[in-house]
């Protein structure tokens, strides 16, 4: 970008800068010099040159947005000409319960669903059972059969809505019912758009919602993979997840290489399986957080889709651009949000959502500022939903494509964690692989390293988080906390006896059975689960047929 000349001239005027007054100003705030580190703990320089991005081993032409390697944006217009999917996540006790929230936010403005699953359905249980016994509804929608998503989408235009699901060890199944309630709505499988999350990597690393081995797990996920392509063309099979990753306690570097090394996972199994990469590639899509630091969540967004165009380019060899292509969702980061001084998290999220709309994101999920307390309230949900249309309508950021293009801080930001994410990307290798990675507790490793880094620096003054060691105050909270319907478990419990009273359980049976034999064997399994659905055969059911066949899986206790 610049001539070895003008490189030369700059450093020695920069000298100069060091010797001012500026610099002794700024070495006489000692009580501050702590603080010059991003939320990753990665040092920040006073300031940043073109000499910062041109001595990157990993520096390059910006291009323009829209084209190889995709720095700026994978859209030529990007949010000038669509604004991304406002797609708030939702779901709480009974199917009715959510499926009214969710109308009330399409009628505020939502334009895409997000479901949200309690952890019984996340692990495989139906609500009757002992094992769920506590968890109905608490954390998202109950779903234990067939009837349960014909409630939960009673009423919602499947072919002009896209929906998201949070689901990973049932993927498989959930989406089946997703499918089955469409098709019993009159709709074609290839009239429907939307991502199921079925990223089972990221659950032996992070979030723990495991049910299977990883070998069996990882089939499953292909499975839907090759059902996709056939059946459902417009469905992103998987969204690979740093989400739950950054969550967990991991740097921005982290979230993005353990991601990215686990999407490279799947394209391998995939290819594996006798796809073909462009088969499959582009309806690949990825989950980031949007963490506190505006300019390392930027940067991070930015190296993503560099690394993943030139790996899906000229390591998998993907001909079709749409290959290279790195669509991403975006939710701001739970774990930033405080039970103190609540309102306090409305700031948090707007500057969290405003990284991500300049980081190039394709949709948004905006948290509730209740969020550290409770399920959210549809008033405090309403305030999420409105900062995203703020952040669009009013603040005039989406006016131009990629603002922040070209900013020393930001280009150096950006080849500094792709430099980070590829050296990760080294050690798994060396370790034999993501799965061996995984076996072998390094990733969980990293990152509980460096969650305890983090609130050591909390503990000890290092870093300010405000309301918790910074302008705390005691004052007793003044909010209103969602309340669930009392009665919703009962009904829920009731529902699931009358699906099995009216269902024809010989049917079920038979296609019980026939999934078993497919687990068996080696043939695709979605269409046995479709006919398990169909047949109103419930969650619980389906998992217990599977396990039989694949085992639980346990996590190996490290030290």
């Amino acid at each position: 970008m610049y001539d070895k000349h003008t490189l030369a001239a700059l450093e020695e005027s920069l000298k100069k800068w060091e010797e001012t007054s500026l610099k002794k100003a700024l070495t006489q705030l000692p009580e501050r010099a702590n603080q010059f580190i991003t939320t990753s703990s990665e040092p920040i320089n006073r300031l940043y040159t073109p000499l910062d991005v041109a001595e990157n081993e990993y520096a390059s032409s910006l291009g323009l947005p829209g084209e190889y390697p995709y720095t700026r944006g994978v859209h030529p217009t990007l949010h000038r000409s669509k604004l991304w999917t406002m797609r708030m996540f939702a779901g709480f006790g009974t199917a009715e319960e959510t499926n009214a929230r969710f109308k009330y936010l399409l009628e505020q403005g939502q334009t895409g669903l997000s479901i949200a699953f309690d952890l019984a359905t996340l692990m495989g249980y139906d609500t009757d059972q002992p094992e769920a016994l506590g968890e109905f509804g608490k954390c998202g929608v109950a779903i234990s059969s067939l009837k349960d998503m014909e409630i939960l989408l009673d009423g919602i235009p499947l072919d002009k809505v896209s929906s998201s699901m949070t689901i990973n060890s049932p993927a498989a199944i959930i989406w089946a019912m997703y499918l089955a309630a469409a098709e019993k709505q009159g709709l074609r499988l290839d009239q429907l758009r939307g991502t199921t999350q079925n990223d089972i990597l990221k659950e032996f690393i992070a979030q723990k919602e495991f049910i299977f081995p990883p070998e069996p797990s990882m089939r499953l996920v292909v499975d839907t993979m090759e059902f996709g392509a056939q059946k459902v063309p417009q469905w992103n099979t998987i969204s690979i997840s740093g989400y739950h990753i950054r969550e967990a306690g991991s740097t921005a570097a982290q979230e993005l290489a353990f991601t990215l090394a686990d999407g490279m996972e799947y394209v391998r199994w995939g290819i594996a399986r006798g796809m073909d990469v462009d088969e499959f590639a582009p309806r690949l899509s990825f989950f980031f957080n949007a963490h506190n630091d505006f300019f390392e969540e930027i940067a991070k967004y930015r190296a993503a889709r560099r690394i993943w165009a030139r790996e899906m380019r000229e390591t998998f060899k993907a001909k079709n651009p749409k290959s290279w292509l790195l669509r991403f969702h975006t939710q701001t980061a739970g774990v930033s949000l405080t039970a103190q001084q609540p309102e306090n998290n409305v700031v948090r999220v707007a500057v969290q959502a405003l990284a991500a709309v300049l980081g190039g994101t394709q949709s948004l999920h905006t948290n509730s500022l209740d969020e550290a307390l409770a399920l959210p309230s549809e008033h405090s949900v309403t305030i999420a939903l409105r900062t995203q249309q703020i952040i669009a309508e009013e603040s005039g950021v989406t006016n131009t494509v990629d603002p922040l293009g070209g900013s020393y801080f930001v280009e150096a930001q950006t080849d500094r964690i792709e430099q980070d994410a590829y050296a990760y990307f080294r050690r798994i290798e060396d370790l034999g692989g993501v799965i061996p990675s995984i076996e072998k507790g390094f990733m969980q490793g990293e990152i509980a390293d460096a969650a305890y880094r983090y609130q050591r620096e909390i503990d000890t003054g290092v870093r300010k988080i405000v309301g918790i060691n910074a302008y705390a105050e005691d004052k007793p909270l003044s909010i209103p906390i969602l309340k669930m319907d009392p009665n919703g478990y009962s009904r829920q419990v009731a529902r699931i006896a009358e699906v099995r009273k009216t269902r024809d359980s010989g049917r079920v049976g038979q296609t019980l059975d026939r999934l078993r034999i497919a687990c068996e064997g080696t043939e695709n399994t979605m269409p046995y689960i479709m006919e398990c659905v169909h047949a109103y055969a419930t969650l619980g059911e389906i998992i217990g047929v599977m396990t039989k066949v694949f085992g639980k899986y346990e996590e190996p206790t490290m030290i």
